[in-house]
């Protein structure tokens, strides 16, 4: 087997160029087989084998650099840089991650995880080269997708400037997670379908060099001007407009025209941009059927492309999904807002039902948060649905253009908490931080499914000003369903009162504070529960009452400790001098590696068992 001869980074150069395809077979068999046991991003990896395969013969690592965008097709990079055998640990708890990591393999350059980031890293890359006087390569891979976020262009704009090589490969293939979207989609499609520069270019220079005696000089005189010979033939083209040189579009699947192309973008003086075209999902049938479905998958059936598990319950993002659809139905004047998420944030039934509400920008976080501001000074109620990792993308924007204007944004913030096997990059464990510093903001979180669906009602119809809703990845907890009175502003919820420790939970770590105070409760304690509801405003008239009744208050949230809850509740016990000690249950002040929720929740000391150990030695040692 061809795979076995790449032990290391550059193996792939001692094979011979007829074996390349073959070699592409195998990459495509394997990481079917892994993804399929233990789950993983396919299609965007399945669709960029031959060209990663080009690129590792064309460069030489790690001495040249490759950055790969968001990184979610990196897993044939990390197979030729000899990482095969990680594959079974792949996405685990100390395993290998599913993103490039720079402290996991040399050969990987730059730490991806978010979107359209690839050509600011690699300029910065360039420019380091140069001021050190070293010499290598440097090729930042962005997807079409990608490349309808705005700082892909400011990057682009700044390249432009340079006078040495930067090699900007777009890959191509039609979609990011959701179909694309808006004016740069629009304009790849037409150069897809065109053979406009090959074709179209040479017709016009065989013509002119027809043309006795003056036909050479014209050509030669064009090839002087600041314009190319493809201003001539192709008016208007974007990246040669801005100063980067464009070759393409190249077929994506074929590795001896790929490393032509690649050879050729070396010898640029200066920025270059090469077009391929990939398809997404290749190789495997269900994944080129129905890419967004395997672009980020669970494990799965080869046999049939179906989940290996039977889904059983709905999840938040499915409850939300049904909620909004309910409410654009009572209420016209509500639009939704995703940043090419509409799958994955559970606004594609919405989109069905109510096309002319339903808004996709692209990539393009920030934008989304004032397009949304916009639409709220207008009379719109728009709810704009992101992952919390992503929605740190809007900040500025989220404080000038929607908290300073006390404008009525409702931001459904899904994925937040721990995700899990996505690791550091989506980690959704910063948002109460953000959010709660941020004046005008309302930020609540729900305890069940019943509860999400109560806020999201309650946000829309009711709150007049900016307002976040935050609810976890995963099954929604459907337990305490008669605990359900009325959400009222600013105000928590009693669940179980009696004496000694009061545990006050926010939003979805509910479900393991029910677990901690049933354990509590067994060491011979008295235990009350509150359900904080709200993050912000305070419910400090609930504090008060809890200082008055119990020795010891505990927080417990699924973010950082730095801003969080707990610290809110902290700083107005001592600030009031309230008579009870407070231990805040929260997530380190740190980046969170890849792992099960489960998993990760042990290791931080966030799982029922490890809190009621911790809570009881705090209570026993303020009594003694």
């Amino acid at each position: 087997m061809l795979l076995d001869k790449i032990e290391r980074e550059n193996d792939i150069k001692n094979l011979k160029e007829e074996e390349l395809e073959e070699l592409a077979r195998e990459i495509r068999q394997f990481l079917i087989e892994k993804i399929s046991r233990t789950g993983g991003h396919l299609a965007s990896n399945l669709g960029v084998v031959e060209l990663t395969i080009a690129m590792h013969r064309v460069f030489h690592l790690p001495e040249d650099k490759m950055i790969w965008d968001v990184g979610h097709q990196s897993y044939t990079h990390k197979i030729l840089t000899g990482r095969r055998a990680g594959f079974d640990g792949l996405r685990k708890y100390g395993g290998m991650s599913g993103f490039p990591k720079r402290k996991e393999s040399d050969c990987d350059a730059f730490d991806t995880g978010h979107s359209s980031t690839s050509i600011s890293a690699g300029l910065g890359y360039v420019k380091a080269r140069d001021l050190l006087g070293e010499d290598y390569h440097v090729i930042s891979v962005i997807g079409d997708g990608a490349m309808t976020g705005g700082m892909a262009y400011e990057a682009l704009n700044n390249a432009a400037q340079i006078k040495t090589n930067f090699i900007i490969v777009l890959n191509d293939n039609h979609m990011s997670i959701s179909e694309n979207v808006g004016g740069m989609s629009d304009y790849l499609a037409r150069l897809r379908t065109a053979d406009l520069y090959t074709g179209l270019k040479k017709g016009v220079t065989n013509t002119l060099h027809k043309i006795p005696v003056a036909g050479d000089s014209i050509i030669e005189q064009i090839r002087r001007t600041k314009n190319s010979i493809k201003q001539l033939v192709v008016p208007g083209m974007l990246f040669e407009d801005m100063g980067i040189t464009y070759l393409g579009p190249v077929p994506g699947h074929d590795i001896g025209m790929l490393c032509r192309a690649l050879r050729e973008a070396k010898k640029v003086e200066g920025p270059v941009l090469l077009h391929v075209l990939t398809r997404k999902g290749k190789g495997y049938g269900p994944a080129e059927e129905n890419p967004a479905r395997f672009h980020g998958t669970g494990p799965f059936d080869i046999e049939t492309g179906e989940p290996a598990a039977a889904k059983e319950k709905d999840s938040y993002t499915d409850v939300f999904s049904k909620v909004m659809c309910d409410i654009g139905r009572r209420n016209p004047h509500v639009a939704v807002i995703t940043a090419a998420m509409a799958d994955g944030t559970g606004l594609s039934e919405f989109r069905r039902r109510f096309p002319k509400r339903f808004f996709d920008v692209g990539i393009a976080e920030g934008h989304a948060v004032t397009f949304a501001a916009g639409l709220a000074a207008g009379g719109i109620k728009p709810v704009f649905a992101v992952y919390s990792s992503f929605l740190q993308r809007g900040y500025d924007q989220i404080i000038h253009d929607v908290g300073l204007q006390n404008l009525p944004v409702v931001f459904a913030v899904d994925r937040a908490g721990l995700v899990g096997s996505d690791g550091e990059t989506h980690q959704g464990i910063f948002d109460l931080s953000y959010l709660g510093s941020i004046p005008n903001m309302t930020v609540l979180s729900p305890k069940n499914r019943w509860e999400l669906a109560d806020m999201l009602r309650f946000a829309v119809e009711e709150c007049d000003g900016p307002v976040a809703v935050r609810y976890p990845r995963g099954t929604a907890y459907d337990g305490y369903e008669s605990f359900r009175p009325p959400v009222r502003y600013g105000k928590s919820e009693y669940v179980y009162e009696e004496g000694d420790i009061a545990l006050v939970s926010v939003g979805h770590m509910f479900e393991e504070a029910v677990k901690t105070r049933r354990l509590i409760r067994e060491t011979g304690y008295g235990c009350s529960l509150v359900n904080a509801r709200f993050v912000k405003p305070l419910d400090t008239e609930m504090i008060g009452e809890l200082a008055k009744k119990h020795r010891l208050l505990v927080t417990i949230e699924e973010n950082v400790l730095c801003g969080g809850f707990g610290e809110q509740v902290t700083e107005y016990v001592s600030s009031r001098g309230l008579p009870v000690k407070v231990l805040n249950l929260a997530l380190p002040d740190d980046y969170i590696e890849h792992g099960s929720v489960d998993v990760l929740r042990r290791e931080v000391l966030l799982d029922a068992e490890s809190m009621t150990k911790r809570i009881i030695t705090e209570y026993i040692g303020d009594r003694s």
